[in-house]
């Protein structure tokens, strides 16, 4: 009997669990439980902000050794683009890993809530060592549900799938953030190492000066001065030249270190040239529409308005009443019952142990007598409103900044090829000429010298304003992508000195 009423009440609350717990479909929970819970999308959008880039989420060591190979593959003794840097960089960069997993956390949690909660089981013993009954006198069995956790369980599951999209929007705004990055320090590396080239020109012509100021010093032909000014200008360079070669090793370093190499992988090479300035440039008559259309920072913002929100209409719905129990259950009492009986006119007392089953309901709430969820509510509202604020500068700055990165990409191509089609030709012109006057004995050497290096420091500002170019490139698609904008592009040119020669 008592075993009859204990399954019944296990089954009225089972059923009450299911009826108030709402649906979570057997296709969302094999969505959060998958392995890789959600990376396609990420992967997806990833593709689209890259130019057709892969990321891949590591799961075991057999992913880890393919990824490894493929790399080695990539890179090891090889001149590599920046396409290529990119592609390794979302590979191997280990960062990227870990903001992945994040994925598969919320994923993790957003399954936890579409679970039922589990039922609470009390189980007692009562009048223990009792002599007349034995053991015990009653067993008492409880079941208690939560009914308000069970009633909100579709809105807890909605604010975590919120959240789980949330997670896999920052997932791909980090994998851009890498990608940018990337190309940026591949810009960075060529250009130091195209300065360093064409530095040591440079030095190569300094130092012919110097060796000749010092030969025409000891004929009398040039005063100590302009031997000074041509010695000071090839020690400049000389420091300049370190300088450089420093500049060259740290940028490639940065690059090797978000490419995430190391060892024998760090034997690789990048072009000693910038790629050529396009011809025709990317026209983008759309770009504040563009980039709130694609930024994925942007869908966060969204995405947290959206969470706090459903948030804001569970905190109204439970303002008053914060816990709710349902508790059923039975209770076996054991008893002695007493007989008397007249036999042979003698009163004959007879005792039999019996078991009572009593069936049990309990509901317990909270009464809301001092805190009656007003508190909870406005701090709701105040939350709402402030991501609300937050998403609305969000749109502002967004649209801002793909201005601002559209005037620096159109900008500093129309400078970099003025200094490519207009500055570098005449220097080039100049050094020409001077070179015929000085086969024609018309000038001096020192002045071929100062139109060489003349040319040299052209040369350098138009690598300096090429390169700024190639980073404004990687910020537009930032800017209507995602992944950060990126400080400034433009950077000081290293200079070369006095162009002025010693004369004599």
């Amino acid at each position: 009997m008592s075993v009859f009423r204990r399954s019944a009440s296990i089954a009225v609350v089972s059923s009450a669990t299911v009826f108030l717990a709402g649906c979570v479909s057997d296709q969302e929970l094999a969505g959060y439980s998958a392995r890789e819970a959600g990376f396609g999308p990420v992967a997806a959008s990833v593709s689209i902000g890259t130019k057709g880039k892969e990321a891949v989420w590591l799961q075991n060591k057999h992913q880890a050794k393919a990824v490894s190979e493929r790399v080695h593959g990539l890179v090891h003794k090889k001149t590599i683009n920046a396409d290529t840097a990119v592609q390794v960089a979302l590979l191997n960069n280990k960062g990227l890993q870990a903001a992945y997993a994040d994925i598969g956390m919320t994923a993790a949690e957003a399954w936890q809530q579409s679970l039922p909660e589990n039922p609470k089981v009390s189980i007692g013993l009562l009048g223990i060592g009792a002599p007349e009954l034995g053991a015990y006198r009653a067993i008492e069995g409880m079941i208690a549900a939560n009914i308000l956790s069970l009633a909100t369980r579709r809105a807890r599951v909605d604010i975590a799938d919120t959240r789980f999209r949330q997670a896999q929007m920052r997932a791909v705004d980090a994998t851009l953030k890498v990608a940018n990055d990337t190309r940026r320090a591949w810009v960075n590396a060529v250009s130091a190492f195209e300065t360093v080239a064409y530095l040591n020109q440079a030095r190569v012509a300094a130092d012919a000066a110097s060796e000749l100021a010092q030969k025409l010093g000891e004929s009398g032909a040039l005063p100590k001065g302009g031997q000074g000014r041509e010695h000071a200008f090839y020690a400049e360079l000389t420091g300049q030249m370190a300088e450089a070669r420093l500049a060259a090793r740290l940028a490639k370093e940065e690059l090797t270190r978000l490419m995430g190499l190391w060892g024998s992988e760090v034997d690789y090479y990048v072009p000693d040239k910038l790629p050529r300035l396009p011809r025709v440039i990317i026209r983008k008559n759309r770009i504040e529409q563009e980039a709130l259309e694609n930024r994925v920072d942007l869908r966060v913002a969204r995405l947290e308005l959206e969470a706090v929100a459903k948030s804001y209409g569970l905190t109204e719905a439970t303002r008053f009443v914060t816990d709710l129990e349902i508790i059923s259950g039975v209770e076996a009492e054991r008893e002695i019952e007493t007989e008397y009986e007249i036999d042979g006119g003698n009163l004959e007392e007879s005792r039999s142990r019996k078991t009572v089953v009593t069936p049990q309901l309990e509901l317990e709430f909270v009464i809301p007598i001092f805190d009656s969820g007003k508190p909870r509510l406005r701090k709701a509202e105040l939350a709402y409103m402030q991501a609300a604020n937050q998403l609305a500068e969000k749109a502002v700055n967004i649209r801002s900044e793909a201005r601002s990165a559209h005037t620096a990409y159109s900008s500093t191509h129309e400078i970099a090829r003025h200094y490519l089609n207009a500055v570098v030709p005449l220097r080039t012109t100049i050094e020409a000429e001077s070179l015929l006057t000085y086969n024609g004995m018309i000038s001096n050497t020192f002045e071929l010298l100062a139109d060489t290096r003349a040319k040299i420091g052209t040369l350098m500002l138009a690598i300096n304003a090429k390169r700024a170019f190639w980073l404004a490139d990687v910020n537009l698609s930032a800017a209507i992508y995602g992944g950060g904008t990126g400080a400034g592009s433009s950077a000081a040119a290293p200079s070369v000195g006095d162009a002025s020669g010693g004369g004599h």
